[in-house]
């Protein structure tokens, strides 16, 4: 039975979100095709009629959940103009986000394996970081455009490092301290 043009755009709409999610969740070496394509509730053979590789679907995966993540953080910066960033530190630097890696920030979640993944996935990678900074550059003090990225870089960079570290140790504790240290730091200095 053939299935619509429609209807494949859907499954291939369905399998890389499924891959996005999964590939936060356990890395790419802890997911193959048949796992992604069974959760989705397709044959592994059909992989192939959407992507030639699984490369190739994680690179597009990986495309799909910058896109995703810095749509979000874009959106919660714009829901609280007179506090962006910290709009935004608050959603990401919270328990939740920490506890649902599947559906929160690629970068956290693979940036070592992203490292070691084909051109492709590094390239969406990069496009990827690339967008994030933009975003915070909107929302980031500074004079200059120059200030403001360089300062969207730092925000970005303490974002991520403290959900990795609040995710990698063993005491939740430690990890509510360390989300909770990281959002005061990116709280706007008073002058």
């Amino acid at each position: 039975m053939r299935v619509s043009r429609e209807q494949m755009r859907e499954n291939r709409e369905r399998i890389l979100e499924t891959a996005a999610t999964l590939f936060r969740e356990r890395g790419f070496d802890g997911v193959g095709v048949a796992d992604v394509m069974k959760a989705v509730g397709l044959t592994h053979g059909g992989f192939y009629g959407h992507f030639a590789s699984k490369d190739d679907l994680a690179a597009e995966a990986i495309g799909r959940a910058f896109v995703n993540s810095n749509r979000w953080a874009a959106e919660a910066g714009a829901a609280q103009p007179q506090a962006p960033l910290q709009a935004i530190a608050s959603h990401y630097l919270s328990p939740s986000h920490r506890d649902d890696p599947g559906h929160g920030c690629p970068v956290a979640a693979l940036g070592c394996d992203i490292a070691r993944q084909g051109e492709a996935s590094r390239l969406a990678a990069t496009e990827g970081v690339r967008a994030g900074i933009a975003g915070l550059s909107a929302f980031a003090p500074g004079k200059t455009a120059d200030e403001r990225r360089t300062s969207a870089i730092a925000s970005y960079a303490t974002l991520v490092g403290a959900l990795v570290l609040s995710r990698m140790v063993d005491d939740e504790a430690l990890s509510d301290e360390v989300l909770a240290a990281a959002r005061v730091a990116l709280e706007p200095t008073q002058q």
